[in-house]
């Protein structure tokens, strides 16, 4: 990923090289010219700031960078963004590099119980007790490819816990990514529930036992999840992993392959940023959405990797937090974007 870089923040500051604006991402320094045209970073601040103040009182962060050259934009790209199921995409890297260290394979089994259940959605959880058997390849695709949150929870059990994600990260040399803890955790906190249970695994039960939670109470849990550093991550943190993940710097070929495979089946969000695209572009992406409580969406999220019919591909990030907008308002929004990133790739 060589050739100089650039990037536009918040203000407008023009960053003229790669190593300087990811400088916190330890990016490698710049090695060969791009090929391809240049982002047109003028039209990318103008009509970001447009989208920006159409997303009030919400918070739009937006990525997006040439994955020949690495020159790249960023809107509010320093800022920590909740993830939600955005961070599947980092775990299931973390898993694929225990599979290529031998650590772990595909092929082992993994059981569920009571004990291992998450919250909707999660048709692992649905499916028991009649079902209680998987593979750790079935667990990541249900992972990666569903957003299933028991899939997820389990399998970052095996590989170690949320730290162990983490701390696999910053090994990478990414270091603005956060996962702490687990989806049967962090969902319940962001309502001001107590921990979860079983009996709560069908979407129906959920329900009831959030509004059996203050409204008051639950507003305030989500306000503190906005504050909340944990399970977080900056859109130019993830340019810089969506980049190296890319250029396979982070797992094997075969794992790379595995893994973008998965999130171009991405069954859900062909109304956020893809819409936006190109329709014969193709896209790896991941979503991330807590849903709305009481008018309020703590985040709405989309990131991945387009490729052009002409294989020039692009890593995009889009995080937007604290919407009170309905989800089709926001999906709007990220089609609109995904519109503004193709017109001015070049």
């Amino acid at each position: 990923m060589g050739g100089i870089g650039a990037s536009l923040g918040r203000r407008g500051a023009l960053m003229g090289a790669v190593a300087l604006a990811l400088s916190a991402c330890n990016r490698e320094p710049p090695l060969t010219a791009s090929r391809t045209p240049p982002l047109d970073m003028d039209a990318l601040n103008r009509d970001v700031a447009v989208l920006s103040k159409r997303a009030l009182p919400g918070i739009l962060g937006v990525g997006l960078m040439n994955l020949e050259s690495g020159e790249h934009f960023t809107w509010d790209g320093d800022r920590r963004f909740p993830m939600q199921s955005v961070f599947k995409l980092p775990l299931g890297a973390a898993a694929l590099a225990e599979v290529d260290a031998g650590r772990l394979s595909l092929a082992e089994v993994l059981t569920v119980t009571d004990e291992t259940l998450s919250p909707f959605w999660s048709p692992v959880a649905q499916a028991y007790p009649q079902r209680t058997t998987y593979t750790v390849e079935e667990m990541l695709a249900a992972a990666v490819r569903d957003s299933d949150n028991t899939a997820a929870d389990m399998l970052m059990k095996r590989i170690g816990g949320p730290g162990a994600v983490t701390a696999w990260l910053n090994a990478q040399r990414i270091m603005e990514i956060r996962v702490d803890r687990y989806e049967r955790e962090l969902q319940m906190d962001r309502l001001g529930m107590a921990s979860f249970r079983a009996a709560w695994r069908t979407p129906a039960a959920l329900q009831a036992a959030i509004d059996t939670v203050a409204p008051g109470k639950r507003r305030a849990a989500t306000l503190a999840y906005l504050a909340d550093p944990r399970d977080t991550a900056t859109p130019r943190s993830m340019l810089n992993f969506l980049g190296k993940l890319d250029a396979g710097q982070l797992v094997s070929q075969g794992s790379t392959h595995r893994l973008l495979t998965l999130l171009f089946q991405t069954p859900r969000g062909g109304d956020r940023i893809k819409a936006g695209l190109p329709k014969d572009a193709r896209f790896a992406h991941k979503l991330g959405s807590s849903g709305a409580d009481l008018g309020l969406t703590a985040a709405f999220n989309d990131v991945g990797i387009f490729v052009l019919k002409d294989k020039r591909s692009y890593a995009c990030a889009a995080f937007l937090c604290g919407s009170t907008a309905s989800d089709e308002a926001q999906a709007a929004l990220f089609a609109d974007l995904g519109r503004v990133m193709a017109r001015h790739i070049g």
